[in-house]
């Protein structure tokens, strides 16, 4: 607890690594549960990576060996709600950010901690971190997304093994399941992740948005919408300075110089 006058310390921190936007939830008291002024955090420093043309990737990461805990309970009980308006749990699991997002989870990522991690393009795992969706021991079920996306990611009888059950899996079988796309050792998730990134952006920042918009629209519709969205992604991605940079670039045989416009 803070003294009168004194600062409370930042819940959600960042940190400029390259062109990544490192952001760690930083409640570790709390093994990173998500209260309100978490979600609003987070939401924010969402923004601030969406809003820097320097900025091309993020990570998402918990402090102190969590990723995290999911919701907050006990800030639940006092009428705190860990949902944005518009953005979902924690600000982040219906939210529609640009640029690629990588979960770097290290030790439990439980409940909507497990979603913040699936609402992510790409998961990064220690071996022996834990997710989890135990919302169905608590008379609830993952409403975070948790219902919707993991179906979509893992074959179904595993999905919903792990939703009726609400039994956690550790990083290795993660790995095992496609959940994760790489798996590391302990206090390793974050430096592979922070790699992953920069690989990321080292590529066109138009098209890895455009591509994120394509695979969003994709879902759920049929082909020939799917397709039509798509055309409409290519023409603006013709028409950039983007494209004939990296043709170009390929010509000189030589590295790309993006500029996102």
């Amino acid at each position: 607890m803070s003294t009168p006058g004194t600062p409370t310390p930042p819940v959600v921190r960042t940190e400029r690594v390259g062109s990544t936007l490192l952001i760690t939830l930083d409640r570790p008291e709390a093994r990173n549960a998500v209260n309100a002024a978490t979600a609003t955090a987070l939401a924010a420093a969402l923004d601030a990576l969406e809003a820097d043309p320097t900025l091309r990737a993020g990570v998402l990461t918990g402090e102190g060996g969590t990723f995290s805990a999911g919701m907050d309970l006990k800030a639940a009980l006092r009428g705190e709600s860990p949902e944005v308006e518009g953005r979902g749990f924690g600000g982040l699991t219906e939210a529609r950010p640009d640029k690629p997002l990588i979960a770097a989870v290290e030790g439990f990522a439980m409940g909507g901690g497990f979603e913040l991690a699936l609402a992510c393009d790409l998961i990064v795992a220690a071996e022996d971190a834990r997710f989890g969706l135990p919302e169905v021991r608590r008379g609830l079920i993952a409403a975070g997304g948790g219902v919707i996306r993991l179906p979509e990611r893992v074959p179904h009888h595993l999905a919903m093994e792990l939703l009726l059950t609400g039994d956690p899996v550790d990083g290795r079988r993660a790995g095992e399941l496609g959940l994760a796309n790489r798996v590391t050792p302990k206090g390793q998730a974050v430096a592979e992740a922070l790699r992953l990134a920069e690989r990321v952006a080292e590529n066109a920042p138009l098209a890895l948005a455009a591509v994120k918009r394509v695979v969003r629209a994709a879902e759920g519709a049929c082909e020939e919408e799917a397709f039509a969205f798509q055309r409409g992604e290519m023409k603006t991605l013709m028409a950039s300075d983007d494209v004939r940079e990296g043709m170009t670039a390929f010509a000189e045989r030589r590295p790309a110089r993006w500029t996102g416009r």
